[in-house]
């Protein structure tokens, strides 16, 4: 491979790069609406926003359903803070109306 047919390569595999990652932002997006209702429900029986046996059951779900080739103890650890930026956007909304 040259030189130049590696630039070429790199460019298309960022382009389909820059794809995915849209189709993440719209996927966590997504997540982060369903997260709102969440703490909306929590708030109004006032239950925590830390459920730790819901945050393993998460971990566990994701982990045990991982094909790779993301190890998973990556994807652990991406969950990890997934789990606790939707955490701030609860706690944030909770804030806002009270």
């Amino acid at each position: 491979m040259t030189e130049a047919e590696a630039r070429e390569a790199l460019a298309r595999l960022r382009v389909e790069i820059d794809a995915v990652d849209l189709r993440l932002l719209e996927l966590l997006n997504d997540r982060t609406r369903i997260v709102e209702r969440i703490g909306s429900i929590k708030q109004a029986v006032s239950l925590p926003i830390y459920e730790p046996n819901r945050e393993n059951d998460v971990f566990r779900n994701v982990m045990d359903n991982n094909p790779g080739p993301l190890p998973s103890e990556a994807v652990k650890r991406v969950f990890e803070r997934i789990i606790d930026e939707m955490r701030v956007v609860q706690r944030l909304r909770m804030e806002k109306k009270d």
